[in-house]
């Protein structure tokens, strides 16, 4: 039934296979060894050269060097540049001076050439500075405290949309989904889909939400509900979910490709607004979570909708007693869920940036570590737990930890309060036995 499940998820990428996509914002091809063949390449080392004045610079020679591996390539009319590798590792990254239009110059102290290391994405950014004057220095901890929070921020908030769909479906059915990363995954890949289709942007991000719903939906109607009726226990019910995300997650693979994509206006400069420096992507993911949040909440709690789902959730047998129809509400839960999580991918894929197949599974153990820092099956415990994990992901590289290992604080976090606080911030003690 996984797998069935599964394919209907594909068959929504059909209409748009990653081999006839083309990628929104095209770069342009770099020159390898004649032995390798950049079109396997998974991996990707790339960025925007420009100059003080932001104007683009282009025909500037780039070579990148590492893990056996020797590539170049040129930037291109709009400054942008990118170079397949094939595998991840550090790289020294060169840019060729010789070749910077004249009037031009790389901003004193800047780093030539650069070693990086990729970290948690296929996609590599490197920046390089220019201008006369320019004198590249470390920002001072004040600041890139400010920034490491709003960045968490942003990332929490994001997080908190996934979670908040899965502590739903927890709270109403007791299941642990772990299907819940491939819902993340379908909402990107599905923009990244009806964009190759030239469909308007935001119709696009619209139809992909809608599209996480009726996965959702598919979800419940054809599996869940079916093993609810036969009482099948919630661990057979947790295995099966475990079936399913692997099932989904090859499936997009098959039909999207192992590369990764960029969605449409996925670079962009950063803003200054006061001290804080801000890419106008995460300006706009922190916006939109905090704004489709707090629409949930008034839901949640205002209207009978609302207070039908929390009383499904505190007890399914005394709501069905008070006439609620729990299979209904239930069913919109998924729908709910399904929605959310896919505008959770969608700002994901701009906060990495890029979508990949299985970018889902790469954040769904911190969903998992948020929705149980905040107590299990409550909503608003999922909002706050997200938001923290966050912000202390992002603030660990403040304090010296390597970014290759910010991640596994959050995991930290989730056993800290497994051994010391069991129900979460916001969840209740529950006498077991």
């Amino acid at each position: 039934m996984g797998a069935v499940f599964a394919a209907v998820a594909a068959l929504l990428l059909i209409v748009a296979p990653a081999t006839h996509a083309t990628t929104p914002s095209p770069t342009p091809s770099p020159s390898v060894s004649p032995s390798v063949s950049n079109e396997t390449f998974t991996n990707n080392i790339s960025g925007f050269l420009r100059g003080d004045d932001r104007t683009p610079l282009a025909g500037v020679k780039i070579a990148v060097k590492g893990e056996g591996f020797t590539g170049s390539t040129e930037s291109s009319a709009n400054g942008s540049w990118s170079i397949g590798v094939p595998t991840q590792g550090t790289y020294e990254v060169n840019l060729d001076e010789s070749t910077i239009p004249d009037g031009r110059k790389l901003a004193d102290g800047q780093e030539n050439p650069r070693t990086v290391t990729f970290s948690q994405t296929s996609n590599l950014s490197v920046i390089f500075a220019f201008g006369e004057g320019i004198v590249v220095q470390q920002q001072d901890f004040g600041k890139n405290l400010i920034n490491r929070l709003v960045a968490g921020l942003s990332f929490g908030l994001l997080l908190a949309l996934a979670a908040v769909g899965l502590s739903l479906i927890f709270g109403t059915t007791g299941l642990t989904n772990f299907a819940h990363g491939e819902m993340v995954t379908l909402g990107a890949v599905l923009v990244f889909a009806f964009s190759a289709m030239n469909l308007p942007f935001w119709l696009a991000i619209l139809l992909a939400v809608l599209g996480g719903g009726l996965f959702g939906y598919v979800q419940d109607a054809g599996l869940w509900k079916p093993l609810r009726r036969r009482g099948t226990g919630l661990v057979p019910m947790m295995i099966v979910s475990i079936g399913l995300a692997l099932a989904t997650r090859y499936a997009i693979q098959f039909y999207f490709g192992g590369a990764t994509q960029q969605l449409p206006f996925a670079q962009s400069a950063e803003i200054q607004i006061g001290p804080i420096s801000i890419s106008p992507n995460n300006l706009w993911s922190l916006l939109i979570s905090a704004v489709v949040i707090s629409v949930l909440g008034v839901v949640l709690l205002r209207t009978r909708l609302g207070k039908a789902t929390r009383a499904v959730a505190d007890n399914p047998a005394l709501a069905a007693a008070s006439g609620i129809d729990v299979d209904s509400v239930i069913r919109i839960v998924w729908i709910t869920g399904g929605m959310l999580a896919s505008l959770g991918g969608i700002l994901w894929a701009y906060y990495r940036p890029g979508v990949t197949f299985d970018m889902g599974s790469q954040i769904l153990l911190l969903i998992f570590a948020g929705v149980t820092l905040g107590g299990l099956g409550t909503v608003f415990g999922a909002l706050i737990g997200s938001v923290i994990v966050g912000i202390f992901v992002e603030l660990t590289t403040v304090f010296g930890l390597a970014a290759d290992l910010k991640y596994v604080g959050a995991l930290f976090i989730m056993i800290v309060v497994l051994l010391f606080r069991p129900q979460g911030i916001l969840g209740r003690r529950e006498r077991v036995g």
